[in-house]
């Protein structure tokens, strides 16, 4: 017979990787409608910004954005887009899975990368969707969805 200790933690790792990827999955629908909505409200398309920068989705989450996007809105970003938690690290030198998550991912990399690429006049027009989701322990524990959120800002340099 199996150690049960072991089943637990083989358990226990299976269910937080689910939770991970259950983030990932509430965070990308947000994010597409937020960049949907955006593009609509300022009768602006994909190609009219320098990059399209995502929170945290990591990769999991850039696929399921960017399929929602094509499906649901008719829309792809994929030449504009890149995502914080795919940049923090490098995914071919470091074992990070689907890559980072969380704020300081959003943080970390529009600080120290894509604002230093504004500066330098690499990048002019960026829009940057954070992404989110509301946990609560109680609605988790119980099985409610995990609501999910996105909100834009657009940055830009003014040329001399």
């Amino acid at each position: 017979m199996a150690n049960c200790g072991n089943c637990i933690k083989i358990i226990y790792n299976i269910w937080q990787s689910v939770q991970i990827y259950r983030l990932t999955l509430t965070m990308a629908p947000a994010a597409a409608r937020t960049i949907n909505d955006f593009l609509n409200d300022t009768d602006s398309a994909a190609g009219d910004y320098d990059l399209i920068l995502t929170g945290d989705l990591g990769a999991t989450g850039t696929e399921l954005l960017h399929e929602v996007l094509e499906i649901e809105y008719g829309k792809d970003i994929r030449s504009v887009h890149n995502d914080c938690g795919l940049m923090i690290y490098d995914r071919k030198k470091q074992d990070v899975n689907s890559g980072g998550s969380g704020c300081g991912c959003s943080a970390s990399v529009l600080s120290s990368y894509i604002l230093k690429k504004m500066r330098l006049g690499e990048l002019n027009k960026v829009l940057f969707v954070a992404t989110g989701a509301l946990m609560s322990p109680t609605s988790t524990k119980q099985g409610q969805p995990i609501p999910g959120i996105a909100h834009a800002v657009l940055l830009e340099t003014n040329p001399l």
